[in-house]
């Protein structure tokens, strides 16, 4: 006999009151387990489409035994978030959220993987997940005289946590400043009460510390008159334009490459100096496929003297594949074999380019990473990164 299901509505409903009614809207097609990028691996059988299913029916999470729920731990927490399923959906089921529902009931129970608990505690307890002093989140700024942002500015930049204390991704908050500050736009930066936009620990299902994360924020920028936000990181991005307006709604956000975009279609800067390459451009999935911002990148890197833009076949825009650091990815540490950012690398190095062009902290860190680890010497950059060294006045 096969293994019997159980019908559990008081588990059904939880999870559907934690958010995801999205689960009634599934009639089980399959299109998601096509698109999810997990299943473009070999190794795995990730069953995205029984989620719903199993939600459904309460047969999710309650069980007993232990390797059960452990199994399904595993499964619940391996989902990044990148939405290719709801891309491909025709119910427009956003699995994300349902899952991110199951996860809250997980973390609400202090069931989830110790790699997310501990980042969710550095967020928690420090402000950012990488547990440094609030006192250093501006430390990236040294020597470039930009000033507190007050009522007088027109942005604020938040270059994200990554940026702020990470040496190698601080050199993209400094690119971005220098940038901003040769165009002549009228900003400042918050540094030390800064917190974490805590999109990824919604994601995760820790909304207590998402709820602290943005009341922090919308206060301090409610307190310092902010009105419009550039970020660095799309995560960034797309939480302050969908999820903190619910909060504060007096302020908007913009991607650094849409103002990129904007400020050389004005001649505000100019891209001078050649950048003789072969560039691929990777479009992140939450700046992409989630907020729809394809060209502008395209239109920045476009823009440079003897830049040469290539594309990845097929996987490119809205069915680009995931680095694999969505959703606290950035921290799981996966087989080889089980890693989306090798799988995406390789798809990347196809193209024959001699650099990659991101427009997201996570994806910079997991293909330099990545790369090194496959023991190739290409070179990752940030878009801010090349466009900064494309610039005259340097």
């Amino acid at each position: 006999m096969g293994n019997v299901i159980t019908f559990n509505p008081e588990i059904r409903e939880v999870i559907i009151e934690s958010g995801g009614n999205d689960v009634i809207k599934c009639y089980q097609c399959g299109r998601c387990m096509a698109a999810c990028p997990w299943n473009l691996l070999e190794k795995l059988d990730y069953p995205t489409y029984r989620f719903c299913q199993r939600i459904k029916l309460g047969a999710i999470i309650e069980s007993e035994d232990k390797e059960e729920i452990a199994a399904d731990t595993i499964d619940v927490f391996r989902c990044v978030g990148c939405d290719s399923c709801k891309q491909e959906c025709p119910r427009g089921v956003s699995l994300s959220d349902v899952l991110r529902a199951v996860r809250r009931i997980l973390v609400d129970y202090d069931s989830y993987p110790a790699e997310i608990k501990s980042v969710v505690s550095r967020i928690y307890n420090s402000g950012n997940p990488l547990g440094e002093s609030a006192e250093k989140r501006s430390d990236w700024a040294a020597g470039l005289n930009i000033p507190q942002f007050t009522q007088s500015h027109q942005y604020c930049y938040f270059p994200c946590c990554i940026p702020a204390y990470d040496s190698r991704m601080q050199k993209v908050a400094q690119a971005t400043a220098k940038i901003l500050k040769l165009a002549g736009v009228n900003f400042g930066i918050i540094g030390k009460e800064e917190f974490c936009c805590g999109e990824a620990v919604r994601r995760v299902g820790a909304e207590k510390v998402f709820q602290i994360a943005v009341k922090n924020n919308t206060d301090v920028f409610a307190k310092s008159g902010v009105r419009n936000v550039i970020t660095t990181s799309p995560h960034c991005y797309t939480t302050f334009k969908n999820e903190y307006l619910e909060y504060y709604d007096k302020f908007d956000a913009i991607h650094a490459t849409q103002l990129f975009a904007h400020l050389i279609k004005q001649k505000k800067i100019v891209p001078k100096k050649p950048f003789n390459k072969t560039v691929v451009y990777h479009d992140p999935c939450t700046l992409g496929r989630q907020m729809k911002v394809f060209d502008e990148p395209r239109e920045v890197l476009k823009s440079i003297p003897e830049l040469k833009l290539v594309e990845v076949p097929t996987f490119n825009r809205e069915y680009s594949v995931c680095c694999g650091g969505g959703a606290l990815g950035l921290w799981r540490d996966w087989p080889q074999d089980e890693r989306l950012a090798n799988l995406r690398a390789e798809q990347l190095l196809n193209t024959g380019a001699e650099v990659v062009a991101v427009a997201c902290p996570y994806c910079l860190q997991m293909f330099e990473e990545t790369l090194k680890s496959m023991n190739l010497d290409i070179v990752v950059m940030d878009v801010a990164e090349i466009l900064y060294e494309s610039l005259e006045d340097i």
